[in-house]
């Protein structure tokens, strides 16, 4: 039985549902025929997978953390969507691969890509709660097992996702113990008490970051160029995921000596890499105009909240969908001479430093938001399509804990994820999908003293090695150039 299909009690008839709960605006967005986006969670262990825990863990840990996750979403009778409660069959939910055994690792590489691909391109089924998993439990050559969680964005945003996974989680030197994380923001810079010209110039900078991102979203898009799409509406590509490992250490080392954020570095290292790379794979396509949408959390948080916390209505970081997005140029090589990589750092930290004393996310917020009251949710989906559409990739940062973490027993080494099915149309042709997506994307997220650094890339535009050396030489031509400037 399709029990997305099941019809909802009207409110107006004086008994509601006790199982149905309002989905988030947000929520509502990324569930629509325009929108489909979910968030793939990688997770590398030490040892060789023993799943006979899987179910237990699951039924016992991963449901109760939220209803959502054993919800379907719903659609009421005036295209209102709700969370309706059912009855999880979890071996519906974990898929678990086969492959010829005693193969070189080189070969369950190429497997872990190709599923990893599969993965992205097929939807959830919504009949069934919006989540599953998969257990590869083959050697590669960075784990000795792979478990990936697939999770629909209408469940939550990457921080309520992350810290719901994170909840099921174990330290691996001391169980007792609570993982622990860096901050996402200081409290300097929550409390801190702006002067007249401070306010001043927050107020120049959200009416001229506000403008330019009505204008890109509606009337501007980027050049066809190495990592991006010359044609909307092109169908669907495979995506290959791929991840770079930097030192937070030496990261660490370049913001003491330029100041800044680690933020401001990571960012910079990224669009040097990308020039790097637009450059190589076709001379001169490093002055294209390419704009990043950079995804933000909007909460007013410094850490992570635990999942009890998130679940209360009076929290300051409140489970669901808490994010906006906001433009940011991608430094043309020939502005900023790339013999001297310092300067995508600087540009990058005066962006970023711009856009913090601005309140263009949360008026972009307010724009969608009334859009949605006045047009509803699906034609406020095609407008964020639309919006993606137009810019050349998009950037995406979560923190990972400090420590070492175990799951059900088993070392996790290596922590990435993605954001994937972005975004979808149905073509007239039947039988074809079509999209309107991002050509890259790439995520970023701190674990055990590194910085992983994911790469979405479409297959048959972007030359993944290739794109992966440049971040390669980006991070130690600005690395070099920090410890040797004075």
């Amino acid at each position: 039985m399709d029990y997305s299909k099941v019809p909802m009690r009207s409110s107006s008839m004086g008994e509601e549902d006790e199982h149905l709960e309002p989905s988030t605006p947000t929520g509502q967005y990324y569930s629509s025929s325009s929108l489909s986006m979910s968030i793939l969670a990688v997770l590398e262990i030490d040892i060789p997978i023993d799943d006979s825990q899987t179910m237990s863990l699951l039924k016992n840990v991963f449901l109760p953390i939220n209803s959502r996750f054993s919800s379907l979403l719903v659609t009421g009778e005036n295209g209102e969507k709700h969370w309706k409660k059912v009855t999880v069959n979890l071996g519906d939910h974990v898929k678990v691969p086969l492959f010829e055994e005693g193969l070189p690792v080189e070969c369950y590489d190429e497997y872990l890509q190709e599923y990893l691909s599969k993965i992205v391109m097929e939807r959830l089924p919504k009949s069934r709660p919006l989540w599953e998993i998969y257990i590869f439990k083959y050697p590669t050559s960075n784990a000795a097992g792979t478990v990936v969680f697939k999770l629909h964005h209408a469940l939550g945003d990457g921080y309520s996702l992350m810290g719901a996974l994170f909840s099921c989680f174990q330290r691996s030197d001391n169980p007792s113990l609570p993982l622990t994380f860096p901050k996402i923001r200081s409290d300097d810079y929550m409390n801190k008490k702006k002067s007249v010209f401070e306010t001043l110039a927050v107020f120049k900078n959200t009416i001229t970051d506000f403008t330019w991102s009505l204008w890109k979203g509606n009337m501007s898009e980027d050049h066809a160029s190495p990592i991006r799409s010359a044609k909307e509406g092109v169908e669907f590509r495979p995506v290959s995921i791929s991840t770079v490992t930097f030192s937070l250490d030496q990261i660490k080392e370049i913001k003491a000596k330029l100041g800044g954020t680690l933020n401001d570095v990571i960012v910079g290292i990224i669009f040097y890499g990308i020039r790097l790379y637009m450059e190589t794979a076709s001379k001169g396509a490093g002055n294209a105009r390419s704009t990043a949408l950079v995804l933000l959390n909007t909460r007013e948080i410094i850490t992570y909240q635990s999942v009890e916390e998130m679940g209360k209505s009076e929290t300051k970081g409140p489970w669901g969908n808490n994010f906006g997005f906001i433009h940011v140029f991608i430094p043309n090589a020939t502005n900023l001479d790339t013999s001297d990589p310092l300067k995508f750092v600087f540009e990058a930290k005066k962006m970023i430093t711009k856009k913090k004393n601005s309140l263009v996310v949360y008026l972009t917020g307010k724009l969608i938001d009334l859009m949605r009251k006045l047009r509803g949710p699906e034609e406020t989906s095609k407008y964020i399509r639309d919006v993606i559409w137009k810019s050349s990739m998009a950037i995406s940062n979560l923190i990972g804990p400090v420590e070492k973490i175990s799951l059900a027993n088993h070392p996790v080494k290596g922590i990435y994820f993605m954001v994937v099915n972005v975004p979808q149309v149905r073509s007239k042709f039947v039988g074809l999908d079509f999209v309107i997506r991002f050509s890259l994307m790439v995520t970023m997220v701190s674990y055990m003293g590194k910085m992983r650094i994911a790469v979405g890339a479409e297959k048959e535009l972007i030359d993944q090695a290739l794109f992966n050396a440049c971040l390669d030489e980006a991070f130690e031509g600005i690395f070099k150039a920090a410890l040797s400037s004075s």
